[in-house]
């Protein structure tokens, strides 16, 4: 009996007491997201030499390389919690989350630089690593997290668009409209 509880106890997480060693799906998809900050960083470190410039060419209202940098540190250090939250909570909320962060910063971010590509007609600062990187291990996740079960299909619809919404505004707004959301 001694031995059966002591067991639980070095197996199940302090926090949250989830018993980790039957929980592979949870535990698989938390270390699935710590590819994320890695993504992301590869991502912004191919925009960082051009990305302002190109910006500032189609947005009158354009950023300094100041404010690409605080809106990427800002991004990665949002990245790090979402990742953070998960690997604590490991709860439906904690994917609804994380899906909807990465609907924006991976999914509806690549698709702003594929349509831009296009719009423009060459390479877009970011194109790279946004179809080569982005797009599937946004996928890739998403597939492990239906998987799961953890959450509802719907639910994660729902997180999806919601999160992904801003970038997409924001990103037609740059493309089309010559101005930024934010």
């Amino acid at each position: 009996m001694f031995v059966i509880v002591w067991q639980f106890e070095v197996l199940s997480n302090p926090i949250t007491g989830i018993n980790q060693m039957n929980d592979s799906n949870k535990n698989h998809i938390s270390r699935t997201l710590l590819l994320a900050p890695v993504i992301f960083i590869g991502h912004f470190l191919e925009e960082a030499p051009t990305f302002v410039e190109w910006f500032n060419v189609h947005v009158t209202r354009g950023i300094t390389s100041e404010t690409f940098w605080s809106v990427n540190l800002s991004g990665l250090v949002i990245t790090v919690i979402v990742v953070g939250i998960e690997w604590l909570a490991r709860s439906p909320f904690s994917l609804s989350l994380a899906i909807a962060w990465f609907s924006f910063l991976m999914l509806a971010n690549a698709l702003f630089h594929i349509i831009a590509s296009f719009v423009d007609g060459s390479y877009v600062p970011g194109l790279v690593t946004a179809a080569l990187f982005y797009l599937p291990y946004y996928f890739w996740l998403v597939t492990k997290i239906v998987k799961s079960g953890r959450v509802k299909v719907s639910v994660l619809i729902f997180a999806a668009l919601l999160g992904a919404m801003p970038m997409v505004i924001h990103g037609y707004r740059i493309l089309f409209l010559g101005s930024r959301l934010f």
